[in-house]
């Protein structure tokens, strides 16, 4: 029997959340040390040496990025595919998982959850008000307008759920938790889209720890996380002082 699989990260990553729900969809088992990447101590560093996260780590295999990951995971697990046989639907999935994770990173997680969530309970800064204020304005609608072009008036991005559908919607779990939700008048399709994704069963087994940590102090998300039976790794990389990795985006 294989042993679990180890993911370093938190449940508040959309990263590390895009991996879990990988994951759950090939039925693998893992176990979770659930840091915040600026809470990593110095191993974590050379685990992940742009201090970032989720890290898996499959017997002496280290992977440290969630596009390099997923890809390792269907490699080894090819059924069932979350990647699209089709070579063309295979490059285009790739193309909108990293559209997800740089454009919609960039936007949703570095300039609305860090601006209102980050940067408030770890570094116990004030929001740049401005910034958020342009972002909902110019770069939001941006993202959202080629969303609508994109995403399928039912159904999923290339029939069956993939890389793609899970990769976009990840983000949105996190705009939600920054208070953000799409204006079903104005991009109808983004937003049926997204709910659709996020209603499956993978995301939702997910959704009680995240609402949880969201309402419990960053020291306290160890003992809360086991005290709700979630699968907590007897180690931890974890440290109590906050270290800026060496990338933002």
């Amino acid at each position: 029997m294989r042993e679990p699989v180890h993911i370093v990260g938190t449940y508040l990553s959309p990263y590390v959340r895009k991996v879990l729900v990988v994951l759950h969809l090939k039925g693998i088992a893992y176990d979770i040390d659930p840091i915040i990447p600026f809470m990593g101590d110095d191993r974590f560093s050379r685990l992940s040496p742009l201090r970032r996260i989720p890290v898996l780590l499959d017997g002496e295999i280290v992977l440290a990025d969630s596009s390099v990951i997923c890809q390792y995971l269907e490699d080894r697990h090819p059924e069932p595919a979350v990647y699209p046989r089709d070579v063309a639907q295979r490059a285009r999935a790739r193309w909108l998982e990293e559209f997800a994770d740089t454009r919609m990173g960039e936007v949703f997680i570095w300039r609305l959850f860090n601006q209102l969530v980050i940067r408030r309970f770890v570094w116990r800064e004030q929001t740049d008000e401005a910034l958020v204020a342009r972002t909902l304005a110019e770069d939001v609608p941006a993202i959202l307008d080629y969303l609508e072009s994109e995403v399928p008036p039912a159904g999923y991005l290339f029939g069956d759920l993939s890389i793609a559908d899970v990769s976009v919607a990840c983000f949105f779990r996190n705009a939600a938790m920054a208070r953000f939700s799409i204006d079903a008048a104005r991009w109808p399709r983004s937003a049926a889209f997204v709910d659709r994704v996020l209603a499956g069963e993978s995301f939702q087994q997910l959704k009680p720890f995240e609402e949880r940590l969201m309402r419990t102090p960053i020291p306290e998300h160890r003992a809360v996380l086991a005290s709700m039976q979630a699968p907590v790794a007897r180690e931890t990389y974890a440290t109590t002082t906050p270290r800026r990795g060496v990338m933002q985006i």
